[in-house]
Parts: C-alpha cells; structure tokens; sequence
C-alpha cells in the first residue's frame, strides 16, 4: 500500500511532463494555463495578506502562517512548481506564453536561491515587519459589510498567534548571528510601544469601528464595535507590548554593530544575491559604485547650474539659503495636499502626449495616517483591479512646517503619474497577462520607469519654479548618491559616518532625511540601487529606438511598448524593445517597398 501511494504522488509531478511531451501544441498551451492558474490560486492561499491587498477577499478571515513547518512547505511546493513548470515544452507558443513560463521559472529560482540564507529569520526592523505592516491593514481592506468586519476581528483575534511564531523565528537569528543593524532597532521599540500604549479606543486598529456604513444596521455596529475594541485590549495591546519588551531587552543588544551586512555569515554572497535580485542585472557591487560616482558627478553639474540662475555662486550657499525661503514651505497638512493634487491634475493633461493607452481609473490624494508618518515616506497605494480600492498618493504630511517642497512635484510625477499610477494600474488593465504578471514587481522596473516618470515632466513643459526643478535633480541625486553609499556599506564596509558625509558633500537633502536614509540603506541591502539602475536601462532602450527609428520614432509607441508588457527584468525588457525596434524597421520598409512596386 504504502508503495502505490508513493507511486500516485510521484504520478502527480510527472503528469505535467507527460503533457508537454504531447505533440498536440493545445494541450501544451492549457496545460501552461492551468498549471499557472494553480501556482496563483496557491499564492493566494499561502499568502492571505497579499490576497487581501489585491482584493481578493477569500482569505479576508485569515493571517499569514509564519510558522517553520509552513516555511519548509512553501519552499518545497516552491520546488515542485518549478520541476513542473520547467517540464513544459514550449516550442511553437505564442511569444506571451513563452515568456510566461521563463519569467514564472526565473521567479521560482530566484526564490529558492533566497531561501538559502533564510530571511525569514531576520524579519524586523524599522521599515519592514507585522508590528508596522499589520495597522496598515486598515487602508488596504474594504470595510462595506457585516462580513468584512468579522473577517477582520478573526484576523485580530490572530495576531497573538503570528507575533509569536515572529518572535521565535527572531530568536534564531539571533543564535545564528543572522541580525539587523543595532542601532535601528531602537526605533522598532518606538514603534512597537506606540501601539502597545495606545488605548484601545484611539488605536490605529480600531479605526474601522468609528466609521460604519449606512447598510449596516445599529445593532451590528454596537456589537462589532464593542467585540473589536475588547479584542484590541486583551490581546493585540498585550502582544505589542511583550514584543515591544523582547526587542528592547533581548534581540536590540544583539544587532550586528556593523552595518553592512558583510559582517553577516555569507553576508558577501547574500549581498551579491540581494544586488542581482533589486537589479535584475548582472552588474557587480563595483560596476555598480563606479556608475554612481560617475552620475553623482553629472548631476552635481546640473544642480550647480540651477543654483547659478537663481543667484547663487555655488552649491553650498545655494544650500543654505533654502531652510529660510518662505517660498518653499507650506503653513498647513492641507496646503502641501492640495499641492500634490495640483501637480497630478497638471501632469493629467499631458499624458495624451506621451502615451496611447491611459488606465480607466485616476488616483487620490491622501495623508499618510499620522501613527505611521516618522517611519513612512511619501508613496504610491495602488488600488484593486475590480475597483473596490481607487489607487491613492499617501503624502507625509507630518512636521509639514520643517518640510520644503522643492521636490512636492517631482514626487507627484514619480509616486502618481506617470510614475507608478500609470505603470501598475496598465499592468493590471492587461486582459492577455496571467495574473503573476499582471501584479508581478521587479525593483529595477518598477522603480525605474517611476524616477525616468520625473524627467517626463520637464520634457511636456513643467518644472517651471527653478527651485521645483532643483528639486527633482535633488531627488535625482538622491537615487544616484544610493548607488555609491549603499555599495558603501555592504561592499566596501564604509562605516554610518561615511555615508552621511557624503550625503552632505553632494546634496542639500535635510538632517532628518539624510539619517532616515541611511538607516534605509543599513537595514535593507541593495533595494535601493533598482531605481537609478532602471531609470538608466529604459533611457538607453529610449535612445537607441531614436537612434534606430529616426523620424519614424515615436515617444507613445515606445511608452505603449515599454508598458505592455508587465514588469519585466531589465534584459527582458531589453529584448522587447529591441524587438520592437525591428518591427517598427521592418512595416516602415514594407511601407516604402509598396507603392514602387504598384507604380
């Protein structure tokens, strides 16, 4: 018995081979489709937060399983997906299937070869974990029905659970010397104790309970109201504050003392993993500090000449005027919200100029919630493809009288449109992707059509206030000062004080960002280098289809195509574009040949 069972799972794995070994191409293709609708349809199983995010609302009831069992599974159904996957032939499909399989493999791949250095024992710090990304909850989920707030007090009813399965996989980091930066983890105790000393009430989690709609009834809201603020206070509280209690006085003295993470076991091949993953590129941790200097250089140029019209002989003075300019700072939260809407409703009209196809749906302002506005930065929130959640820019608002706003526009165009707005909301539009691409994210994409997004609006004729262009060619250097100091730390083991010095040499960016920066950096290796790196790729794939095109070059198609496709690795993209390119090349020569051949 015990052989025929072993016999029926090894049947399982080796249908699907069976099937691509079928010389009927159908039968292959929908063997493709269905074993792609299983790996999502197991994702959003597995994963029942990033379900809730895309609004799907099957797994509303439920949270994330951290413990190691589901760990282990996962990665071993990560496994099994890949053998299957991998025994498909796909020989005469389609170009889009075709790369459906490469991309789902090279996604399957990259996360088993992540898997070897164990991230989940290293899940908290001051941008990223449960502590933080759990009351955020609020602002991803539709509150519309009875139901939807049972599903949500059944998720609070379990975040003791998911705490605790946390804390053990922390624990073994710490035996294992697998640990974040110490000198960031203080702020996890800041954050993890304003929840923890919250009322109940007053707490970011009961935020659902002050508001019902009209369609539920008074009986229902009392009796939620009052079983979500008990569940708040007698287990959510307590579990903060025990988390709160074990990071201050157990894992926070046991935070590595460097901060790169070649202070780490394998810290050198976890950093060259974590490079390829953000970069989607092959380039080294030196290729990749020498680009920065060379663009920290360039940009530096063009920011000197900006200070030189606006009065100033140099940088520096140039600096130093701009804390005391009245004309760069607002005098309430309303006013740099309002500033934001107008530069997104700005950049609205123009997009006819640059693209074919525009997403259905436009996007909100919002502040970013003020529990959360010491810790988060201005970003983009994507809403829901069934439109249940409008997509919205969350603005930090917070110590809006320290702010500048020399980069409020440049911001706008990066975090709206035609930054990320256009990009995923298109993604999402794109009836002929499977849904893994349709949401899929690759830093270097992702990231990189957003800030090549800002240079968009000085092309259609924005940017006019000097000090709103300084301030993009400021952000501008920000994403290349990345390149050099994040490669700083994690290659070249500069120390903290390196880092925020080379910040002031090259950039006015304020006191309170420069640290919050690079504790970015410390804690959370080689994301930050996608986005010059993209930002770079698509203006070389931008200037070669002009170079190639000449006259017949044209900025919407070349967007259109940029776009159509996903998010896609950088040599991918590559690939389409040039591509495209010998499309356009060869309807312009057919167009040419045609009318001599009927003359």
């Amino acid at each position: 018995m015990r052989n025929l069972v072993c016999w029926l799972a090894m049947a399982v794995l080796i249908l699907p081979a069976a099937a691509a070994a079928s010389p009927d191409l159908e039968v292959r293709r929908k063997a493709l489709s269905d074993l792609l609708q299983e790996q999502w349809e197991y994702t959003m199983r597995a994963n029942p937060l990033y379900a809730s995010f895309l609004g799907d609302k099957r797994y509303n009831d439920q949270l994330d399983d951290f413990s190691q069992k589901h760990i282990d599974e996962d990665i071993e159904q990560t496994r099994q997906f890949l053998v299957r996957f991998e025994a498909i032939d796909t020989t005469g499909f389609p170009e889009q299937e075709v790369l459906n399989k490469q991309l789902m493999v090279r996604d399957l791949k990259m996360a088993l070869e992540g898997a070897r250095f164990k991230p989940w024992e290293m899940p908290v710090d001051q941008q990223n974990g449960v502590h933080i990304q759990l009351p955020a909850l609020v602002n991803v989920l539709a509150f519309d029905s009875v139901k939807d707030y049972e599903d949500y007090i059944s998720r609070l009813k379990q975040i003791p659970r998911l705490f605790d399965q946390v804390e053990i996989q922390m624990r073994k980091g710490m035996a294992e010397n697998w640990m974040p930066p110490k000198s960031v983890l203080g702020e996890v105790v800041k954050q993890g104790n304003e929840i923890a000393t919250t009322p109940a009430d007053k707490n970011p989690f009961a935020q659902p309970f002050n508001k019902f709609p009209d369609a539920i009834s008074e009986a229902d809201r009392t009796r939620l109201r009052e079983t979500g603020l008990a569940v708040i206070h007698d287990s959510i509280l307590p579990s903060y504050s025990k988390f709160t209690t074990f990071v201050r006085e157990e894992y926070e003295p046991k935070g590595r003392p460097e901060p790169g993470v070649w202070s780490l076991p394998n810290g050198d091949e976890y950093y060259a993993f974590r490079v390829k993953e953000s970069t989607t590129t092959d380039l080294t941790p030196e290729e990749i500090h020498r680009l920065g200097l060379v663009q920290v250089k360039a940009i530096e140029d063009r920011m000197l000449a900006v200070a030189r019209q606006l009065g100033f002989s140099d940088l520096k003075s140039f600096y130093a005027s701009i804390p005391s300019n009245p004309k760069v700072h607002v005098h309430s939260r309303q006013e740099l919200l309002d500033l934001y809407q107008k530069y997104i409703d700005q950049m609205y009209t123009k997009l006819p100029d640059l693209f074919g196809r525009l997403p259905k749906e436009k996007l909100d302002v919002k502040p970013i919630e003020e529990f959360r506005e010491k810790e988060a930065s201005t970003h983009y929130l994507e809403g829901t493809p069934d439109g249940s959640r409008k997509a919205h820019v969350m603005v930090n608002t917070g110590d809006y009288e320290k702010r500048t706003t020399i980069d409020s526009e440049t911001t706008a165009y990066h975090e709206g449109v035609p930054g990320h707005h256009l990009q995923i909301s298109i993604a999402q539009e794109l009836p002929s992707l499977p849904p893994f691409r349709q949401h899929e994210f690759y830093t270097a994409y992702t990231e990189g059509w957003a800030l090549y997004s800002e240079e968009l609006g000085k092309e259609v004729g924005f940017f006019q206030d000097p000090y709103s262009y300084y301030g993009h060619l400021q952000d501008d250097m920000l994403r290349a000062i990345r390149l050099v100091v994040d490669t700083g730390f994690h290659y070249k083991h500069w120390t903290r004080q390196q880092v925020v010095d080379f910040f002031h040499e090259h950039s006015a960016i304020d006191e309170p960002e420069v640290q919050e920066e690079t504790d970015r950096y410390m804690a959370w290796p080689a994301q930050a280098l996608g986005y010059k790196v993209g930002q770079l790729e698509i203006l070389k794939l931008r200037q070669y289809s002009k170079d190639q095109l000449g006259d017949k070059f044209d900025i919407r198609a070349f967007h259109d195509e940029v776009l159509s496709g996903g998010a896609l690795p950088l040599d991918v993209l590559s690939t389409r574009i040039h591509d495209w390119v010998g499309q356009q090349k060869a309807q312009a020569a057919s167009a040419q040949v045609k009318p001599a051949a009927a003359k």
